[in-house]
């Protein structure tokens, strides 16, 4: 009785044929576009397409290069920051980021980087950086009237645009502002070459 329940079970799994690409004896089909979009019958298979969020997003051109944007401040201006925990602080701008429009100023927004030794007893390091702040937060500042102003910009009488503060009229882009600039940026690169 046994070796009859057996070979009837032998028989039934032989007339059952299993391969790779069926179940049961039913062939798989592939997923088409057809049955999700009717009236127009494709044979492309469904791929899932995972978009970014708004946020995760870089903002490129069609060349696939950033977008950078326009800033109200450059290298080497005074400026004060008007939002955030620094609120209040006044310094000078060291570097700007287009792509971003954030800013670092010296001496404001400090973050503390562990930095590890590099070979064996050489002791790790504390070092304080400068973090990015955005641009918005800050405004430009007068030495002079100690007062926070926009900035507007005008032809003066050499033909050249210039920016300038508009609550004192404090011409921002002048020619000694420039060289000032220039020769300080130049003491730097001597000293780090040195």
């Amino acid at each position: 009785m046994v070796a009859m329940a057996m070979a009837s079970l032998q028989s039934s799994m032989t007339s059952l044929s299993l391969s790779s690409n069926s179940f049961f004896g039913q062939p798989l089909s592939p997923i088409t576009l057809s049955p999700l979009l009717p009236g127009k019958p494709t044979d492309k298979q469904c791929r899932i397409v995972m978009k970014l969020k708004r946020w995760e997003r870089e903002e490129c051109k069609p060349n696939s290069l950033p977008v950078l944007h326009k800033l109200h401040v450059k290298v080497g201006d005074t400026v004060k920051v008007i939002s955030g925990h620094e609120k209040g602080q006044i310094g000078e701008v060291t570097k700007i980021f287009k792509h971003n429009s954030t800013i670092i100023v010296k001496d404001i927004n400090l973050k503390t980087k562990h930095v590890k030794s590099r070979q064996e007893g050489e002791p790790g390091q504390i070092n304080k950086i400068e973090g990015p702040i955005h641009s918005s937060n800050v405004m430009l500042y007068s030495k002079e009237k100690n007062v926070v102003s926009r900035v507007g910009h005008k032809v003066i009488d050499n033909g050249k645009k210039v920016r300038y503060l508009i609550k004192t009229g404090e011409v921002i882009d002048s020619v000694e502002n420039w060289k000032k600039l220039k020769e300080a940026t130049k003491k730097t690169e001597e000293l780090v070459a040195a």
